[in-house]
């Protein structure tokens, strides 16, 4: 998911609007309110140190001593931490405009074409896990609130991730995003560029280790050029478990090694080698975007460099916002905080959103009064749907989620 770091914005814009994932109900207690004596007459006490006035004052102290004693409890174990996280909507930016006075989207080395409409990113806070704990009292009011969802941590993160960690990861996330868009947008438009497919790490118990080291460049298998994962994907496949013939540059050099591939145990076959592209493009794209990391972001990012370098006005003027992870080849992965996502799209004044077919089933029957959200699965149907909404005709047409 996307998600953004710093202090929260006033929430008073976020409609008040049904849940869309409420996990508990936390069993969260309350701290007594008070208590009071009964309305009935004093008791006169006979006998050697009776009094007709202590005994009430002395009632009264007892009381409010132990009222006080209930309510420190109350907030000590309100404050206490739970391992949950709270997402709730951030803030959503244009990728067609400015942030903190930069474009969002800098081309140079083309000719670039200005826009009048928006098409935002979206975003989402996270508290919890590692960027602090959150607390029982900070969680049972997330889970009263609509705008709002609670998971357990470990749906979010891995378990012992650092706040540096997490950060890291994000920041990478992102910049992988962004490559990935320019890499889509320039396959959506038929311009050329270059990419090859280095090894970035083996997993564990790896296929090819003692075979294909960090760093290489896979160039053929079984004798076909890598140009895409797809190649890679297809002979693996189609060889049904059977060794393949991989031809690797190490160092300048041409290495040929045999790999025999293991089932990951759901009957695909992989070489359990980590992947990520090395692109040469012909013109370069620069996104700058402060605190904003994860990788949901590419969908939107591919949409505004489409618009910033083909003529005319791709949204029409029109307010589009969306989220979803993009591979190289333009296809649209599903992303987390979709309730949080779409809501703050509409109170940003959005009323087109394009949501990935994977996250449908979140999608459904959760949209916000006023929002159209459109089911996509590869930019081209993204952009379909932006260019359809910006020349004015009906969208109704357009697929939508639906609930199975």
């Amino acid at each position: 998911m996307t998600t953004t770091r710093g202090g929260h914005p006033s929430e008073d814009h976020v409609p008040d609007l049904p849940p869309f994932s409420k996990p508990g109900p936390f069993g969260a207690g309350s701290p007594p309110e008070g208590s009071g004596a009964g309305g009935g007459q004093a008791v006169e006490r006979s006998g050697p140190g009776a009094s007709d006035g202590g005994g009430t004052g002395r009632r009264l102290s007892t009381m409010m001593v132990a009222g006080l004693a209930a309510l420190g409890l109350g907030i000590a174990v309100g404050s206490l931490p739970v391992p949950y996280v709270i997402e709730s909507p951030g803030p959503t930016y244009n990728t067609l405009g400015e942030s903190q006075g930069h474009p969002v989207i800098n081309v140079s080395g083309r000719e670039t074409y200005p826009a009048a409409g928006s098409l935002d990113l979206t975003t989402v806070y996270v508290d919890g896990g590692p960027n602090g704990p959150v607390s029982i009292l900070n969680a049972f009011s997330a889970w009263l609130d609509n705008s709002k969802a609670v998971y357990p941590v470990e749906l979010i993160y891995p378990t012992g991730t650092t706040k540096e960690e997490a950060q890291e990861q994000s920041a990478v996330a992102m910049a992988t995003s962004q490559e990935n868009a320019v890499a889509s947008a320039l396959n959506e438009l038929g311009i050329p560029f270059s990419q090859q497919l280095q090894a970035a790490d083996l997993s564990k118990d790896s296929a090819s280790a003692g075979r294909i080291q960090q760093g290489d460049i896979l160039k053929s298998i079984n004798g076909r050029d890598i140009t895409a994962l797809s190649v890679i994907q297809d002979e693996l496949a189609s060889g049904k478990g059977a060794p393949v013939s991989v031809t690797v540059e190490r160092a300048g050099q041409p290495v040929t090694v045999q790999v025999t591939p293991k089932d990951n145990g759901q009957g695909r076959f992989i070489l359990g080698v980590m992947l990520k592209y090395l692109f040469s493009f012909p013109f370069q794209v620069q996104i700058s975007l402060d605190k904003v990391g994860g990788p949901s972001a590419g969908l939107m990012f591919s949409l505004g460099i489409i618009d910033t370098v083909t003529p005319g006005d791709l949204t029409g003027g029109k307010h589009i916002a969306g989220t979803g992870t993009i591979s190289p080849d333009g296809k649209v992965g599903p992303i987390g905080g979709i309730g949080q996502k779409m809501r703050g799209a509409r109170s940003s004044g959005a009323t087109l959103f394009l949501a990935p077919a994977g996250n449908c089933n979140e999608v459904a029957g959760h949209v916000p009064d006023g929002l159209q959200v459109v089911r996509v699965e590869n930019l081209s149907e993204a952009r379909h749907a932006v260019e359809l909404a910006g020349s004015g005709q009906d969208t109704s047409a357009l697929p939508a989620c639906s609930s199975k």
